[in-house]
């Protein structure tokens, strides 16, 4: 296998053959789908979804390889529509639509595809002119418009395992042309597998940069050696890694916290660390009704308006839309009754079980029903003075337990008010 010295390790001992492919052997093992796919020459339109790292355009490339197609290989990031109707075009050219070796374009990151440009691949798709591959580390179902996956197989590939990773390190100490002219004793492997994080590229990247560390002839791997490198050499940010976390974290507790400046400067750090726009959205979704709520209801639409917009646009323009959607929920009030109530209910509905619906509640679509007294006392709201009357609506055990405490801004106050007026005696507001 000829190899470019210049190249990553993960790149130049990047297998070519099925064979010599680690992992996922739910689908490349001996009975495995995919297996069975490729020895029958018949590959349908696939989407990987699994973490980074796990080999989804390693198996791209095998399966145009081993099924003998033409390749072409688009990065969401970088590509548009006018990228992928060029390639449609050669797709065209190169061969006869009607044959079962019809060219295979891998998308990788197809998640980061805009609607418009997830469209544009449909009618290729379903007429044969290409045998779409697309590689996503985000759920298909949210990431992928229906249309599309509908004629996609979905394929899910998981983490490396503990052999995969281990299976990994030796392969590229008996093959890469670099390692294998050095005298490797690898005497500890746990920093390196706790590392990798079941991400075979980031083990072969770590393992690399330790080895070139060292550069000797002879090179002894021990987790402390482990540990001093890659320590000194930390990315600024990890999309799957510890400081993924830290960020989110810092991020949501500025905008809970009031302050603009450090949800705009966390955001920038997201988005310069090549962030999916749509995590970010979606945390911002979940703030507007955790931290904002009642206070300001316009927030929830305002980060569903952000949402749909990133969605559509992505990077680069989505980075001022998530901007103006941070500082808006950051100087909005804040209230969390609406996020502590559910959670008060909730744990009141495991303390107390199925409690019985009183009857006045009760559907009463037939006579026996009816008979039996469901839904006889019941008092229609609209029938009353401001289209209110008082009656109880829980279960008689757990009758007055006030689960929402409003909050101390001025709309929830005004609710407070009106509460009062209406439920002071039942809840005592």
């Amino acid at each position: 296998m000829e190899q470019n010295i210049d190249a990553p390790l993960a790149e130049r001992i990047r297998p070519k053959k099925l064979e010599d492919y680690i992992s996922q052997q739910h689908l490349v093992g001996a009975t495995g789908s995919l297996t069975q796919q490729i020895s029958r020459g018949v590959i349908p339109s696939l989407i990987f979804w699994g973490p980074p790292g796990t080999g989804k355009t390693t198996l791209a490339e095998i399966i145009s390889h081993e099924s003998n197609r033409p390749f072409y290989i688009l990065s969401a990031i970088n590509s548009g529509v006018k990228d992928i109707r060029d390639v449609i075009e050669k797709a065209k050219k190169s061969n006869d639509i009607f044959s079962t070796k019809n060219p295979i374009l891998f998308i990788d990151e197809i998640h980061r595809f805009s609607k418009s440009q997830q469209d544009s691949l449909l009618s290729a798709v379903e007429r044969g002119i290409i045998t779409l591959i697309g590689a996503t580390t985000e759920n298909p179902s949210f990431e992928v418009i229906p249309a599309l996956l509908s004629r996609c197989q979905v394929y899910t590939l998981n983490p490396f395992g503990k052999e995969d990773l281990l299976q990994l390190l030796d392969r590229a100490c008996k093959i890469d042309i670099i390692l294998k002219t050095k005298k490797i004793d690898i005497q500890e492997t746990e920093a390196l597998l706790r590392i990798s994080g079941g991400d075979g590229r980031k083990l072969l990247n770590a393992f690399e940069l330790v080895i070139n560390t060292f550069g000797d002839k002879d090179v002894v791997i021990t987790n402390q050696k482990v540990l001093d490198v890659i320590q000194k050499n930390t990315v600024l940010y990890d999309k799957t890694g510890e400081q993924h976390y830290d960020i989110i974290s810092a991020f949501i507790k500025s905008i809970r916290g009031g302050d603009p400046n450090a949800g705009v400067y966390w955001l920038a750090r997201m988005i310069e660390g090549g962030e999916d726009v749509k995590f970010i959205a979606r945390r911002l979704l979940i703030l507007a009704s955790e931290d904002i709520g009642l206070a300001n209801p316009t927030a929830l639409i305002m980060a569903n308006n952000t949402f749909q917009a990133v969605t559509t646009i992505g990077y680069p323009e989505s980075r001022i839309i998530l901007s103006q959607c941070v500082i808006y929920l950051a100087t909005s009030p804040k209230s969390n009754a609406a996020y502590s109530a559910i959670n008060q209910a909730q744990q009141l509905v495991k303390e107390t079980g199925d409690l019985s619906i009183p009857l006045h509640l009760r559907n009463a679509p037939t006579k026996l029903m009816k008979e039996l007294g469901y839904g006889k006392e019941y008092m229609y709201s609209h029938n009353y003075p401001g289209n209110f009357v008082e009656q109880d609506y829980m279960p008689d055990e757990i009758k007055g337990s006030r689960l929402f405490e409003p909050g101390d801004n001025a709309r929830e106050k005004e609710i407070k008010e009106n509460l009062k007026k209406k439920w002071g005696n039942t809840y005592d507001y």
